[in-house]
């Protein structure tokens, strides 16, 4: 199964960040937080990546290019213009680097990979939050719940839009703009089936948080796996702050993998 990513956005509350590049190549830890999402993925054997690029996506682009070089040792034989890798530490990823467009909104970013995915069933997440969240356990939800999409709902820190979950049969039954811990938010980390695609009707206008996952829930085709355990997005400096502590300390609780590169 195809995990797609969104890296494409402004990322205008981390200014002090992005006015230099895309936001999921802020670093925790010394690597972008999209290293880190993708190391989630990766931990339960899901190797194969579609990031949707946008703002400054150069810059994810080139980071990519150059990863084989970064992560192994190196001799550099100058007078014969030859370059020998040793100790390779790359990750066994495929990755489709796709440019859907510099102000192309989430669901137009989602509707511009349609045909690198295709006919299966994908997962997609945010390319600026992590959790210890367990993707087969996610899929297995989604599976047997016959829908057409399954959002992965957590508990909020008291500055999202909320989701209301029907107790009992998971169903999600509206979204709202109160402030309330008792309910959940959206914290990405999807699983789709092609069908999806016919829910985004405006192009790169669609805001997929709003028509599309709207729909989906009217329609009684969107179910919420309910996810206690950790979960952070990397919205502000202070939440990247707070990432890199818990990184320093070593006690990243999405940190599931047991490499120490």
């Amino acid at each position: 199964m195809k995990v797609v990513i969104l890296a494409g956005g402004l990322g205008t509350r981390l200014s002090e960040e992005t006015h230099i590049k895309p936001k999921p190549m802020v670093e925790i830890g010394g690597k972008p937080i999209l290293w880190h999402i993708m190391k989630i993925y990766s931990h339960y054997g899901y190797n194969e990546f579609i990031i949707c690029l946008g703002y400054k996506g150069y810059h994810i682009k080139e980071w990519f290019n150059n990863y084989y070089l970064h992560n192994s040792d190196v001799t550099f034989d100058l007078e014969h213009n030859s370059v020998q890798y040793k100790k390779n530490r790359a990750e066994k990823w495929n990755v489709t680097l796709v440019d859907t467009g510099d102000n192309t909104l989430t669901g137009g970013r989602i509707k511009r990979i349609q045909e690198y995915v295709g006919d299966e069933a994908f997962m997609l997440t945010y390319g600026d939050g992590v959790a210890n969240i367990d993707i087969p356990d996610l899929i297995k939800f989604h599976q047997s719940s016959k829908s057409v999409a399954t959002i992965t709902a957590v508990t909020p820190e008291g500055r999202f839009g909320l989701m209301s979950v029907a107790d009992g049969s998971n169903f999600v039954q509206s979204f709202s703009e109160k402030t309330d811990n008792n309910n959940r938010v959206n914290g990405g980390f999807f699983v789709f089936e092609p069908e999806i695609f016919e829910y985004i009707q405006d192009g790169d206008a669609t805001i997929f948080e709003k028509g599309p996952l709207e729909n989906l829930a009217k329609d009684g085709k969107l179910k919420a796996y309910v996810h206690d355990g950790f979960w952070k997005p990397m919205d502000s400096l202070n939440d990247r702050n707070k990432l890199e502590a818990m990184w320093a300390e070593k006690k990243a609780p999405w940190k599931i993998w047991n490499e120490t590169n």
